[in-house]
């Protein structure tokens, strides 16, 4: 209530903010590459990658430098990784849910999302932002028979260095909301498991953007991963 109070206490302010950020924040490729392969040696496992830009590499050149490359190749060590990424600049849940929709049922063990900026800076509710993860995460049960889904956080936007004050300080909240609601959605969903990353943001690691994770920032997330993939799987 007081977040929302503050916002439209706020909006004079943050709708020209708004536009200043759209119009002047550079608007960087998605990361070129494969979205798809095996590779590695061991027990199968078959995972899917889902989400917005961060998902699909945006601020690394290719998808060796993003997440979907930095973490196979640290699963390919200890399992036959059957990878598939699915991800789009702009995407927020619902979009997600449509692309799976339309998608030909096939079975994954290993779900990882990254999904949450976008549906921050839309007009979403956090209630209804729950019931699309919701949603999401029942249809990856139900058509796709994951075994297991991983959720990364929604990132701390409050440190987001495009982002003017205080625009950076409500998006901030809005983000904060939303993982909110994504621990309750962890704690009636036992396959799914939140990934905390094990590092604070280093805003001079970003990309050029002021927006997106750089390569060392993939990597780490890459590294946080993997760290959970390992205690999880078998």
């Amino acid at each position: 209530m007081l977040n929302t109070l503050s916002t439209l206490f706020l909006l004079p302010i943050l709708l020209p903010q708004g536009i200043y950020v759209r119009l002047t924040t550079p608007r960087l490729p998605e990361a070129s590459g494969e979205r798809a392969g095996v590779i590695g040696e061991g027990k199968l496992l078959k995972v899917l990658i889902l989400g917005d830009s961060a998902a699909a590499g945006v601020g690394a050149e290719c998808q060796s430098q993003a997440l979907s490359g930095q973490l196979v190749d640290r699963l390919k060590e200890s399992y036959t990784v059957d990878w598939r990424l699915e991800a789009s600049t702009g995407d927020k849940t619902l979009d997600v849910i449509e692309r799976l929709e339309a998608l030909d049922a096939f079975d994954v063990d290993l779900v990882i999302t990254s999904i949450g900026v976008n549906d921050v800076t839309s007009s979403v509710s956090p209630a209804d932002w729950y019931q699309q993860q919701q949603q999401m995460v029942d249809l990856l049960r139900q058509k796709f028979s994951v075994r297991t889904v991983l959720m990364t956080p929604v990132p701390p936007m409050h440190l987001f260095p495009a982002l003017p004050q205080p625009l950076r300080w409500c998006l901030g909240n809005r983000a904060n909301e939303l993982n909110h609601r994504m621990n309750a959605l962890i704690q009636t969903n036992v396959f799914c498991h939140l990934i905390e990353p094990g590092f604070e943001l280093d805003q001079s690691l970003m990309a050029s953007d002021g927006f997106h994770p750089g390569p060392k920032l993939y990597q780490q997330w890459a590294e946080a991963l993997t760290s959970h993939i390992y205690k999880l799987q078998p």
